[in-house]
């Protein structure tokens, strides 16, 4: 036996055929493959599954009870794995005290930089800590801002107490909340806000140390009067969140206003780590700069002490330039990274180990990365390798696939149609080989020579958020726009920061996630189900309700899974098919109702295409077509979204979209996730919205979508703080004759095979 390979035999994983194969080790290996082919469910239900539960089986009972549990893949045999690291393209999330400094240590090196050699001495590395009581500014305890209720969103000034003034649902007139004012004796309801004295106007927000009697069905009632702000605060921004629904939250933050921390200025410290500095600079000043910026201020410091702390902060801000994010910067808040730049900075947390002989497991790493910077995430996935690592990637770019050492092409198609290893070997022999991938990577779309006429324009004037310098650009309407630029440009800025708020009625389709619960599936999040649901309940003349297995039709035994979960403490927990309903998820007495000679569980296992042909209601089947449109007709009605791949998922949430009627598309890198084979589908159904009438706008890198454009606004020049200007505005064949733009330079390589210098 080769020790050299990973073996797996007999793999059949979800839509996985029985798959039988050999995977180099310390190699990089690429996974390729139409979306839904079965590339996930070999790389991360199969390898990455086995590898992790095998590791959680060397730690005891107690810790196997703490850690997530893997269920053994289905497979007949898997051998030589090594441990295996997951960088996936989950947002890293967390709340507003997790930054880039936090998530990847480097804040923490800095803390302990200049708690060594910062002058004056303000104590150790926790003094320099907005998460510790021993640095975080007392006044908003370390999170930088100050939250409080907004009294113009609050109140109508136009209106008086019994018209209604407080604008908050739980003080309606006629509200015990509402009482407390309107019977305090302290106003007159009839008045106009507006009209109040300074002093009613002061009493009513703030309140005054008085006694109030309440009159009440019960008697009379004294108590204290409290102002609405002290009340509010009291009632909701003091009260413990997670207490609080989803709804609730979003209820009250409408009402609220953030702004800087007055005594911080934004910066989490107390005066006493701001004033501790190096070379002019203090901590919050270097969490500020931008990566590049930041590592000259560290690179000219000169004192010997600082030396070993110096080298390894520079190592990592440079991980950081070398896969393309040089233009954040440390205090950048988690949340607000996406996909593909949290799986980057996840990255950056590997390249410094020195641990070998693991396996990395990327997923879709050129995600939302500028063709520019492809160049420099194949360098970072070479020196993993170099290092003696094996690493699997699942990717579609060409440029990524260049530089493997084996590919492995996993189809034919998606689905049930798909599972099957079509292709192993080198990049020269996919491209000979006649499967989707070797046939699609040997064309492209053609540059648009021919471009549709705006209709009007849309204008952002004077747009300064963020990075952008004082953008003022037109939107052309009825058209095709592709909005792109290099990584951290502003492209999302302008058009979701500047843009959108303008112009609330556009449809968006952006990259958060979808709903992936074993409840949720293609009929439920496209609005279908309501729809089949009244169908049955009209033809039975019973209750709709009791043809949703989430409620009164779910079966007893299971509550609506179709599967038995059975928890054994630290061991697996063991899955088995529900032995009432068969893994139906509804009821026998729900089961006998029929809709055309078939049950909503009949129904619920059609395909798109299958369904098509079952149901003749409009609605359902311009929902259907849709689903049909982004290539998803393999995909059956109830299949759990969670069972999906993220192609599959993207494309859920578009068809969920592209459905509703609209004029304005907001598109943000909608090409997440597809096979090259489907970017010409989804060129069809942008197109088609655009001959329909409506205006589509696509935040983009893909070179494709890029030449299929009507007309182009390329930002840049460069990320961060050398970007958030409009470096072009044109068409495709203008856009390749721009000698100034990196963007144009690519599309010229892609066009005639020429070098694209950046």
């Amino acid at each position: 036996m080769n020790v050299h390979d990973i073996v797996i035999e007999g793999a059949r994983e979800n839509n996985l055929k029985n798959v039988n194969i050999r995977i180099p080790k310390r190699k990089i290996t690429i996974f390729t493959g139409v979306s839904g082919s079965g590339k996930s469910s070999l790389v991360f239900d199969t390898i990455s599954a086995e590898a992790q539960r095998q590791l959680n089986e060397t730690f005891s009972a107690f810790i196997r009870n703490r850690l997530p549990r893997f269920s053994q893949p289905d497979t007949d045999l898997i051998q030589n794995l090594s441990t295996a690291v997951v960088i996936d393209q989950k947002r890293l999330g967390g709340n507003s005290r997790s930054t880039v400094g936090t998530i990847t240590d480097i804040y923490a090196m800095l803390r302990l930089l200049f708690s060594r050699i910062g002058k004056p001495f303000a104590g150790n590395s926790h003094v320099f800590s907005f998460n510790d009581p021993a640095g975080m500014c007392p006044e908003c305890s370390g999170v930088g801002q100050v939250v409080q209720f907004d009294v113009d969103k609050l109140l109508d000034r136009s209106k008086s107490l019994n018209e209604g003034a407080i604008l908050f649902p739980a003080f309606k007139v006629g509200s015990w909340l509402w009482n407390t004012y309107a019977h305090s004796g302290l106003f007159d309801n009839d008045k106009r806000l507006a009209d109040y004295t300074p002093e009613e106007w002061d009493v009513l927000l703030h309140g005054k140390e008085s006694k109030i009697v309440y009159h009440t069905k019960g008697g009379a009632i004294e108590s204290d009067y409290e102002g609405l702000l002290p009340k509010f605060t009291r009632l909701y921004l003091k009260r413990d969140s997670s207490e609080m629904s989803e709804a609730k939250r979003e209820s009250i933050d409408r009402f609220l206003s953030y702004s800087d921390c007055s005594l911080c200025g934004g910066s989490r410290l107390n005066q006493e780590a701001l004033g501790c500095r190096i070379n002019g600079y203090n901590i919050a000043q270097c969490a500020a700069m931008e990566i590049g910026e930041l590592i000259r201020m560290i690179g000219a410091i000169r004192d010997p002490v600082a030396g070993p702390m110096i080298d390894g902060i520079l190592t990592r801000l440079n991980h950081l330039v070398s896969i393309g994010l040089e233009y954040l910067s440390l205090d950048r808040q988690t949340a607000t990274l996406s996909g593909g730049e949290s799986q980057r900075i996840k990255m950056v947390r590997h390249l410094s180990s020195s641990l070998t002989d693991m396996i990395y497991i990327f997923d879709e790493p050129s995600v939302g990365l500028h063709p520019r910077d492809v160049h420099r995430l194949n360098g970072m996935l070479c020196q993993l390798r170099d290092k003696g690592n094996t690493v699997l990637v699942v990717e579609h770019d060409r440029e990524v696939m260049e530089i493997a050492d084996y590919i492995i092409d996993v189809g034919p198609h998606a689905g049930t149609r798909g599972g099957e290893i079509v292709y192993e070997g080198d990049f020269a022999g996919l491209l000979r080989a006649d499967t989707l991938t070797g046939r699609y990577l040997k064309q492209s779309l053609p540059l648009k020579t021919s471009t549709r006429a705006p209709m009007d324009w849309m204008t952002v004037t004077s747009a300064k958020l963020h990075n952008l310098k004082d953008v003022t650009v037109d939107i052309p309407v009825g058209v095709l726009t592709v909005v792109t630029g290099v990584a951290g440009s502003g492209k999302s800025t302008l058009i979701n920061g500047a843009f959108l708020p303008s112009h609330p009625e556009s449809i968006v389709i952006d990259q958060s996630a979808v709903g992936t619960s074993i409840r949720s599936n293609p009929a439920t999040y496209t609005g279908m189900m309501d729809e089949i649901r009244r169908l049955f309940a009209a033809a039975n003349k019973v209750s709709a309700s009791l043809f949703s297995f989430n409620s009164k039709g779910a079966c007893s035994n299971c509550q609506g899974l179709g599967m038995i979960y059975t928890d054994l403490a630290f061991l697996e927990p063991i899955r088995t098919t529900c032995e009432i309903c068969a893994g139906r998820r509804f009821s026998d007495e729900v089961l006998k109702y029929k809709l055309n000679g078939k049950s909503i569980s009949d129904v619920l296992a059609m395909t798109v295409r299958e369904a098509s042909e079952f149901f003749s209601r409009k609605e359902l089947l311009r929902q259907l077509q849709t689903l049909e449109d982004v290539g998803l007709g393999y995909v059956t009605l109830g299949q759990p979204l969670s069972t999906l791949s993220g192609g599959e998922c993207q494309r859920i949430k578009l068809a969920g979209e592209l459905h509703k009627e609209g004029s304005l598309y907001i598109m943000d890198e909608p090409t997440t996730g597809l096979h090259m084979s489907d970017i010409s589908r989804l060129m069809d159904i942008m197109n088609r919205l655009v001959d329909g009438g409506n205006t589509v706008v696509v935040i983009e890198h893909n070179l494709d979508v890029i030449k299929s454009a009507d007309w182009i606004i390329d930002m840049g020049p460069e990320g961060g703080h050398r970007g958030g200007r409009i470096v072009f505005e044109g068409t495709p064949v203008q856009l390749a004759a721009a000698e100034h733009s990196i963007t144009g330079a690519y599309l010229r390589k892609a066009e005639t095979g020429q070098g694209a210098s950046s």
